[in-house]
């Protein structure tokens, strides 16, 4: 018998049996779709991260509170956050030539309200110099100036999500919204950064470190970007603040580490959980292929009729067991394109 003459016979089995070709195929379909957007949510993750490291520098040193260990089997800390306003303000002053710019960060979650609506964002409050190491411009408005800054002026810049869901199709400049029930001028909107991994980059308020300082009413701050003067000067700028930090904070209190460390360890975590990720759903492509096995093998002995019948008129063995390798095949593939369909459009 010839292969398109199986071909047929396979193609009409599986047409004649329409519900179960369907569900035989959908373990398939959910395990190739599962792969692809879990894969591409780890991938998104770190080349998201790479991004807005290399925004940021090869020149740039991260302090963060407490003793930080970032690996692939976690992020472990310790101790309490000891970085004061007033350590910051001795580093600034004390910086040397090394050091071209310290930027202490606040940030926390918020509720960002005007008189119809309110929703939950993220709160960042620095220096201005932030938008252009980040490379965050504005669509519509400014950002805040130095004066603002040292005035403690309640402006703020906001996402494209925060001044959708609070002004829906009208300009926020100029308008207020309530932080913690206090009133901010929107004096900004900036440029779309888009989500990664589901979490929406534009659901934030960037506003003056001072100003943010009195909101919270923290004298402590989340951590530190500092900026040095070249990357050839990252190790001697690295152990002048060691140096001035140490003179008030035990090793303990505080992690200095450079992009280049940070990113390495970040990225070695996302791959991880990329690795993990993809495992997970190659069970689930595994358990389909399974399905897929013990469907067929259900279907042999319910078939024993038809085989019987085919042998009579003269099908050798080798020829049914081509049919039901070829349904298994058309099903696998049929469920593999659909799934890979899924997951392309899900992970854009």
């Amino acid at each position: 018998m010839q292969v398109t003459e199986i071909f047929k016979l396979a193609l009409e089995a599986i047409r004649v049996n329409k519900l179960r070709s369907v569900l035989t195929s959908l373990g398939i379909i959910i395990g190739v779709a599962a792969i692809i957007l879990l894969v591409s949510i780890g991938s998104g993750l770190q080349n998201y991260v790479t991004s807005e490291f290399e925004k940021l520098g090869a020149n740039s040193i991260f302090i963060l509170p407490g003793k930080v260990e970032i690996s692939a089997a976690g992020t472990s800390a310790q101790a309490v956050n000891k970085l004061t306003f007033a350590l910051m303000n001795k580093l600034e002053q004390a910086k040397g030539p090394n050091i071209e710019k310290v930027l202490p960060f606040i940030e926390i979650f918020i509720t960002a309200s005007n008189k119809n609506n309110s929703k939950v964002t993220r709160l960042v409050a620095t220096y201005n110099d932030y938008f252009s190491i980040s490379d965050i411009k504005t669509a519509e408005g400014r950002i805040y100036t130095n004066s603002e800054e040292k005035s403690s002026k309640k402006v703020a810049v906001i996402g494209k999500t925060i001044a959708k869901d609070l002004f829906k199709n009208q300009s926020p400049i100029g308008k207020q919204i309530s932080l913690s029930k206090k009133p901010f001028t929107v004096i900004g909107v900036f440029e779309p950064q888009g989500s990664v991994a589901g979490v929406d980059v534009d659901n934030a308020v960037i506003i003056p470190l001072s100003a943010g300082r009195n909101l919270t009413g923290t004298d402590l701050v989340n951590q530190v970007l500092v900026r040095t003067t070249s990357t050839q000067n990252i190790q001697a700028a690295k152990k002048d603040i060691e140096k001035i930090l140490l003179r008030t904070l035990s090793e303990d209190d505080f992690t200095i580490m450079t992009q280049e460390q940070l990113l390495s360890s970040i990225l070695q975590i996302l791959g991880v959980l990329t690795l993990a990720l993809g495992g997970i759903a190659a069970i689930s492509l595994i358990v389909g292929g399974v399905g897929i096995s013990n469907i067929m093998l259900v279907s042999v002995t319910e078939r024993t009729r038809e085989i019987g019948l085919r042998k009579a008129v003269g099908a050798r063995p080798s020829d049914i067991l081509i049919q039901f390798l070829l349904e298994a095949v058309i099903l696998s593939l049929v469920g593999g394109t659909i799934g890979l369909l899924i997951g392309a459009t899900g992970s854009v």
